[in-house]
């Protein structure tokens, strides 16, 4: 990766945080952020990560005008642990998130009253929305207007009819703020629709826009499958194929390309950094090469998924990285672009922007994950995980330690640990003391 001058950086810097970094006092120009995140996509979905065929010539594109990062995670291997991390910018396990939130599972979520990224970007002058699913809670305290957004559409559970807007038990299940409603429409156009609306209404304005969509997770149903039979409750729910998976991946990529005209339209490219991503590795229709397995695993195709960034003048165009990074790592990075500084309240993940600006070196990274407890869901591997540098140690339930080189083995499918007995006990020494961490800082 080439790396740019300083002299871009401490000049884009210069214009948007001075004094903000000491007193958290807002400043004007701020740069807008747009996070997009998809739900369930495989590592190798698109094109721009050698998908052959489905077409996403928009992400491909923004691909092409930014980075594309191929060592980074989800911090979760299912829903809801990726996006309480990226809501808190800490580890899910210290909220007691480890697992997803089921269908209207109430008591369960982000703490009433708890920090968010929103809560942090709006008091740094920034109108905050979200927009798509939710999946952190269905009590009031927890949903988004309380957790700091000022504007929510979407849904609040972890997957829903594309049509009819009922979760996989049949609740209505689509929301404008606090109240539920009824609208006519596939829940991708719905969504841009919405956050298409967003931008023309608050474009004159500093606005971090979280745009989540339920695509390209089940049931799988395609823009033209309004007469497709899905059923709650019912086997029908989870049967698609793999046409269906790429019509639903499509149909969102055009989307994303409205969205990302409308930021063209309104004059806001040189100041809107747009951040896409997936919750966690892609299902089962899913392709996750040359990851190993799927979502809801250790593996690497549970965990690994693609992440294109675009900062026009301050980002490398056409830039691919082998950076490692995670979810919860944009949670710091928004904070310190829009001149928050540290979070008090404490953050696991880490600024990468200075090293993607060549900033600061590259430095190796020690990043966990844990999946100790099933709940109410099925074929959910338990476990837990380090990756340090290069190396993965594996602990599954019912197995044997595992440890690979991720630089020569992403497969993974030589075990080492038999040649590195030392490196994996000191790796396991990692995993508990963070595992130690976790237990103390738990609500």
């Amino acid at each position: 990766m080439s790396k740019p001058t300083s002299i871009p950086l401490f000049a884009f810097l210069s214009l948007f945080v001075p004094f903000a970094m000491a007193t958290g006092a807002t400043t004007p120009g701020k740069p807008n952020i747009l996070f997009i995140l998809a739900d369930d996509l495989g590592y190798g979905d698109l094109g721009s990560y050698s998908c052959e065929d489905i077409r996403t010539p928009n992400l491909d594109q923004l691909a092409s005008d930014g980075v594309r990062f191929s060592d980074y995670y989800a911090n979760g291997s299912v829903c809801t642990p990726t996006r309480a991390a990226f809501m808190t910018g800490r580890y899910q396990q210290r909220l007691g998130l480890e697992d997803a939130i089921t269908y209207q599972e109430f008591g369960r979520g982000l703490p009433e009253g708890g920090h968010t990224i929103a809560d942090a970007l709006r008091t740094a002058g920034y109108v905050t929305a979200l927009v798509g699913k939710w999946h952190l809670g269905y009590d009031r305290e927890r949903r988004p207007l309380q957790q700091g957004f000022d504007h929510y559409f979407g849904l609040l559970g972890g997957n829903h009819h594309y049509f009819q807007h009922m979760d996989r038990i049949g609740a209505p299940d689509l929301w404008m703020g606090n109240d539920a409603i009824q609208r006519e429409g596939y829940t991708t156009d719905l969504l841009t629709e919405n956050a298409i609306d967003f931008l023309d209404t608050h474009h004159d304005q500093p606005f971090f826009l979280y745009l989540a969509h339920a695509a390209p997770h089940f049931p799988w149903q395609g823009p033209d499958d309004e007469g497709k039979l899905v059923e709650p409750k019912k086997q029908t729910w989870q049967q698609g194929d793999r046409k269906t998976y790429a019509a639903m991946v499509e149909h969102m990529d055009k989307s994303i390309g409205l969205a990302l005209a409308k930021i063209d339209e309104l004059g806001l490219r040189k100041n809107t950094l747009v951040v896409f991503s997936s919750d966690n590795g892609g299902h089962t229709h899913s392709r996750n090469a040359p990851m190993r397995d799927f979502k809801g695993t250790v593996w690497e195709g549970g965990i690994r998924v693609p992440c294109i960034v675009r900062f026009p003048e301050i980002l490398p165009a056409g830039t691919p990285t082998t950076k490692v990074a995670i979810t919860m790592d944009w949670t710091a990075t928004f904070r310190r672009l829009a001149g928050l500084g540290l979070d008090l309240d404490g953050e696991d993940g880490m600024d990468i922007f200075p090293i993607l600006t060549g900033q600061k070196p590259v430095q190796d990274r020690t990043l966990f994950w844990r999946r100790t407890n099933r709940r109410a869901q099925k074929n959910v591997e338990l476990g837990r995980v380090v990756r340090k540098g290069n190396w993965k140690l594996i602990e599954r339930d019912g197995a044997e330690p595992e440890l690979f080189d991720l630089s020569i083995d992403v497969g993974e499918t030589r075990n080492l640990i038999d040649r590195n007995p030392e490196l994996a006990s000191e790796m396991t020494r990692e995993l508990d003391d963070w595992e130690h961490r976790i237990a103390n800082s738990l609500p």
